[in-house]
């Protein structure tokens, strides 16, 4: 039974490790959020805000500490059995303990908590914000992927069409149809095609090992994207303005969030300068008590009893100089502000611009594939008549090869254009708050 057990767990580890996991966008776009070192510092971060948080509820809490000593007294002193001065080692403990509760301080433990949660809550946009970016890069690397892939097999596709017309150009120089320099274009075509499939692969694994380290996958040789069909994509964001796409953009976007909340902080941190220039009420209570080690003392318990001792009291602090300290903390907290402002400015112009960047490049890039349809759909039907009259010997393998290249570098354009839409269609389309996703066609 051990035997057919270790068998069976071996067969089943060969079967699971020759299985390789295609990963679809969403999928990759979750594995990036969750293996990326800089989000895992966000995510620190966030916790180490947690932690101010907590420091300023403290603030409202009243402060408890405890002591006690030990003290041994060697040389002089009065004995108390016979009154005599003499040398003697005597010993006393002492124990107390003290509270103290602020009862004012200008409001600062209440703006230091407000700002600790304002700070929690940039903390998590400063987060969300790093997604979006991941989010935009893991999608154009998948993007470039699926490129880098369609070109491979439009290179191989045309490597085999070339096969197939060297040996056509080989049998009519054989039978006399054609001149036997007829052959030499071929060939030098063929060479160089194989240099392209070359080329394609080489790009090809370019492009997964960038997303792999994107990702953090170590297994580069495993990797593999979910290769499904998927159709040119119809949105109507376009018929959006760019005005309306930003105005919908600022009621989500976590960098114009994350600027917002950081003024909100910068006006705290000026209640908070301010609120060190008033003065502050403290409350406290104190008890004490001794115990010596004297011969014909009471008892330890007696003298705890007996010698314990209370106070209590209020204590006022009244600021008058600091040597301008405080005062230029107040002025710094404003410069800050009026700089955190002109960020916020400053982002809200970077979003316009991007947006506006952004939607003029998916108009062109549209009317660009459209174009290169055209230009695809022509040269593929010339292609086609050169094909037919070179077999029949009225083209030479010169125009012939020169047909075919045109009609290669549409198709590739044809690819680079529609990939090159889609991805600037999903940008303007994540700009106005919707997913990123591929559309698949039926």
């Amino acid at each position: 039974m051990k035997i057919f057990a270790t068998l069976l767990l071996s067969l089943t580890t060969l079967i699971l490790s020759g299985q390789t996991k295609a990963y679809t966008l969403e999928e990759c776009v979750l594995l990036a959020l969750d293996k990326n070192i800089s989000i895992k510092q966000s995510e620190i971060e966030i916790e180490s805000a947690a932690i101010d948080r907590a420091d300023a509820i403290g603030g409202f809490l009243p402060r408890i500490s405890a002591q006690s000593q030990h003290i041994w007294n060697n040389g002089l002193s009065q004995n108390i059995t016979n009154g005599l001065i003499e040398n003697l080692t005597t010993q006393f403990s002492s124990f107390g303990g003290n509270i103290g509760l602020t009862i004012f301080n200008g409001n600062q433990n209440i703006n230091q908590l407000s700002r600790a949660n304002l700070n929690l809550i940039s903390r998590q946009y400063q987060l969300d914000d790093m997604k979006d970016d991941i989010k935009l890069l893991v999608a154009n690397s998948y993007l470039q992927i699926m490129f880098n892939n369609e070109i491979l097999k439009v290179q191989k596709s045309q490597l085999e069409i070339t096969k197939v017309e060297f040996e056509r150009t080989k049998n009519l120089i054989e039978i006399g149809t054609f001149s036997p320099r007829q052959i030499f274009e071929i060939e030098a075509n063929l060479a160089s095609q194989e240099q392209s499939v070359v080329q394609a692969e080489n790009n090809y694994r370019n492009a997964k090992l960038s997303l792999a380290q994107l990702l953090l996958i170590d297994d580069f040789q495993s990797f593999e994207i979910a290769y499904e069909d998927f159709s040119v994509p119809f949105s109507d964001i376009l018929n959006k303005t760019p005005k309306e796409i930003l105005n919908k953009s600022l009621t989500f976007r976590n960098d114009i969030k994350l600027a917002e909340t950081n003024i909100s902080i910068a006006e705290k941190d000026i209640q908070i300068s301010k609120s060190q220039l008033q003065p502050s009420v403290t409350s406290f209570y104190q008890w004490n008590t001794r115990i010596s080690y004297l011969e014909n003392t009471p008892s330890f318990e007696d003298q705890f009893d007996l010698n314990k001792g209370q106070g209590y009291g209020l204590a006022l602090n009244i600021p008058i100089f600091q040597g301008k300290q405080v005062r230029n903390n107040v002025e710094r907290s404003k410069v800050n502000l009026d700089r955190l402002k002109n960020q916020y400015e400053q982002e809200k112009l970077n979003l316009e611009n991007s947006i506006n960047q952004a939607y003029n490049d998916l108009k062109g890039a549209i009317k660009l594939y459209e174009a290169s349809n055209k230009t695809l759909e022509s040269l593929k039907n010339a292609f086609e008549d050169a094909s037919d009259r070179f077999l029949l010997g009225s083209v030479n393998s010169f125009d012939f090869i020169q047909s075919k290249q045109r009609y290669e570098s549409a198709v590739s354009e044809n690819i680079r254009s529609k990939f090159d839409y889609i991805f600037k269609l999903k940008v303007l389309e994540f700009y106005f708050g919707l997913p990123l996703s591929i559309p698949q066609s039926n």
